[in-house]
């Protein structure tokens, strides 16, 4: 597994991995759940930092919130069709 710089995760992946052995679980696994844990939580985090920009934009900006929209609405669908074609 690669080396992650950032110090919150690294110590975040220490605790899991650990917590995860202590449950019994093979090291290994432990490591891969822990991992997931992590990147699960960095997708909800920015999810609500993008759900708290936009409404940001929405109080702050109304002229651009529907372009904002917009814009996660074109990248959403750019993203699903590089998934697509692989």
């Amino acid at each position: 597994m690669r080396s992650d710089p950032n110090p919150v995760r690294q110590q975040a992946m220490a605790a899991l991995s650990q917590e995860f052995l202590r449950q019994g679980h093979p090291e290994p696994y432990a490591q891969h759940m822990a991992a997931a844990v992590i990147f699960q939580t960095d997708l909800d985090l920015c999810s609500a930092q993008l759900a708290r920009i936009l409404s940001w934009l929405k109080e702050t900006q109304p002229d651009l919130y529907p372009q904002a929209l917009e814009l996660v609405a074109t990248t959403r669908a750019e993203f699903e069709q590089r998934v697509q074609q692989g």
